[in-house]
């Protein structure tokens, strides 16, 4: 098993196989996860958990992954060894949550945790989170199935080597109550600039999502705001229900509100073609040309981009080139991408806008 092996320029410079263009129903849907939470029968949960405990429990997990070989070769990397800014490109390429990474940049990591994944990112492990472990499948487009097949996988393999704390009755035990049962969370990433542009719509998006059981976030999950027009679209409930019928709550919303932003965007481009024209036309003017770049005008230039490919506006930058800086534009990754090397103390945030719109002007061709 390799331990800590990542170079941060190289790593950042290449986006996960979750984030690649092409997947199914691809102009609305970015990806796919669903995420499972399980805990060790013989270990107190994590708010219990002694350090020398957690150690253990870590260095047990370690073993078993290094035996599931994720993508040939399990990567696993120790909070406690990694460096701030490994710490926060693990986080803003969705393998690690804001729980597993302290917050500020010289705290320590408490000891015995970890995250493990494969070299295509597509499949996780989060060590002593919020529970002993947190799988998690990505998948590009919409394949929420096929995320959910390939965690369930991984869980069977853990649990033929690993006793997880299973009540007959409740389900799976976990340290937040709102995950007993399955420990399953399923998500869809959407990008709805259409319905973003009208409020009244992208309420009736969360509408219907309260009324079927869902939550709309965003990008990252609880807490975040939906950024360049990403909302992530999964279950709040685990206990009582079962994997199929969490996952089919997903297949019946999620077609809709694909329906909805297609009818919309084709009503904008009917009645509003010539300003949709001029506002993607600026973004992508301004993201070749600017020398100053927030992450957030950098997110909407790009979700403007993007319903401008998709709606036959634009035929460049290319769909590859495009998909990766919505990842490569956060803070870490534009620290990483830099050519000399910037710790986070030194990099504030005027440097970093500045290092973002270099980046965003080389990677689409600009002088």
């Amino acid at each position: 098993m390799a331990n800590v092996p990542l170079d941060p320029q190289r790593w950042a410079a290449r986006a996960g196989a979750w984030l690649q263009p092409g997947g199914p129903q691809g102009d609305v849907v970015v990806s796919c996860r669903a995420r499972l939470a399980r805990n060790l029968l013989e270990f107190p949960f994590v708010t219990r958990l002694e350090p020398k405990r957690a150690e253990e429990l870590a260095a047990r997990v370690q073993t078993v992954l290094d035996e599931a070989r994720i993508d040939g070769e399990t990567i696993w990397v120790a909070m406690s060894d990694a460096p701030p800014l490994l710490r926060l490109l693990l986080r803003e390429r969705h393998l690690v949550s804001r729980d597993l990474v302290p917050s500020e940049d010289g705290q320590k990591a408490a000891p015995g945790r970890a995250v493990a994944f494969g070299a295509s990112e597509c499949l996780s492990v989060m060590v002593n989170e919020e529970d002993h472990l947190r799988l998690q499948a990505m998948t590009a487009g919409y394949q929420i199935r096929l995320a959910w097949e390939r965690a369930r996988e991984l869980d069977r393999f853990l649990e033929e080597r690993l006793a997880f704390a299973v009540d007959g009755e409740l389900g799976y035990l976990t340290g937040c109550p709102t995950n007993v049962g399955t420990g399953l969370r399923a998500s869809v990433m959407l990008h709805l600039p259409a319905l973003g542009l009208v409020r009244s719509e992208i309420e009736k998006v969360f509408a219907a999502a309260q009324r079927t059981g869902l939550a709309v976030r965003g990008q990252y999950g609880e807490g975040s705001r939906a950024a360049g027009d990403l909302y992530q679209i999964s279950n709040q409930i685990t206990l009582g229900r079962g994997e199929e019928e969490l996952v089919q709550d997903l297949e019946a919303l999620v077609p809709r509100i694909l329906e909805f932003e297609r009818k919309l965007r084709e009503l904008l481009l009917k009645e509003q073609r010539a300003a949709l024209v001029d506002r993607v036309a600026r973004s992508i003017g301004l993201l070749r040309t600017a020398r100053s770049m927030p992450t957030e005008a950098a997110l909407a230039h790009l979700s403007n981009v993007r319903l401008g490919l998709h709606l036959g506006l634009v035929r460049e930058p290319a769909q590859e080139v495009l998909a990766p800086l919505s990842v490569q534009v956060q803070r870490a990754h534009v620290q990483a991408l830099a050519q000399e090397p910037l710790t986070p103390e030194l990099c504030d945030a005027s440097v970093r806008d500045t290092l973002r719109a270099s980046w965003l002007r080389r990677r689409l061709s600009a002088g």
